[in-house]
């Protein structure tokens, strides 16, 4: 049965995530601390986890970090905050999904289901490796591998579709419901505003001056455009 790790001090909240996602059909350990739930992983890696961010021992910013170095297992952070510089924060320590307290159990539970399968990597094998700006920039479909410079890029499957969507049609103005709609799967209050937070992320990663972007161009009341030519 697939497992879930749910790391979360607060009880209640647990047993409700726990009783939907079992309904579900998932198999869920509960962790009230996050100490125990990284220790956990070295016994049995999950399929996913849920992390508050307020824990008793130490941060769930910590403990995201700590599963991260073990491998890319999807995370939802769940918590009450909600301001855009904070999901841009949580994002950036490779976070994939950013839930906001307080929640629809239900709503949970599919975007953990619409997590899970765009974890899966999609074929993406017939796509040829695109380059721009004469080679400075590399994102190739078949390994999911993104390169700046010649470096490769710390990038986590969500940020990967994004970019890839903008990528494969340079000039095109994507509106962030069509964002959500490629690298999400689908659409509730605040997906939006999360799209925008992983577009600030990727732009972190590849843009030499992510402040003064010159990729990514924000088309104010529209959405996004990826801005450079692809190489001949």
């Amino acid at each position: 049965m697939q497992t879930i790790f749910v790391v979360e001090d607060d009880r209640k909240i647990a047993k409700v995530v726990k009783v939907y996602l079992e309904e579900a059909g998932f198999r869920v350990l509960h962790f009230e601390k996050g100490k125990d739930a990284v220790s956990a992983l070295f016994r049995q890696e999950p399929l996913l986890v849920i992390l508050d961010l307020m824990l008793p021992d130490t941060t769930g910013e910590e403990v995201c970090q700590e599963i991260k170095e073990t491998g890319d297992i999807p995370i939802i952070m769940l918590t009450a905050k909600s301001s855009e510089e904070e999901r841009v924060a949580g994002f950036a320590l490779g976070a994939d999904d950013y839930v906001v307290k307080p929640f629809s159990p239900r709503e949970l539970v599919y975007r953990v289901k619409a997590l899970l399968k765009r974890a899966q990597k999609e074929d993406l094998s017939s796509a040829e490796p695109m380059s721009f700006s004469n080679g400075s920039l590399m994102i190739d479909g078949n390994s999911y591998m993104v390169k700046k410079h010649g470096e490769a890029v710390d990038i986590t499957p969500t940020e990967f579709k994004v970019l890839f969507s903008l990528a494969s049609a340079p000039g095109k103005v994507f509106t962030r419901e069509e964002l959500v709609d490629r690298a999400l799967g689908y659409q509730f209050e605040g997906y939006e505003r999360s799209i925008d937070a992983h577009i600030k992320n990727i732009r972190r990663k590849i843009e030499d001056d992510p402040k003064n972007p010159a990729i990514i161009l924000t088309i104010y009341g529209v959405g996004y455009r990826f801005s450079v030519k692809r190489d001949v």
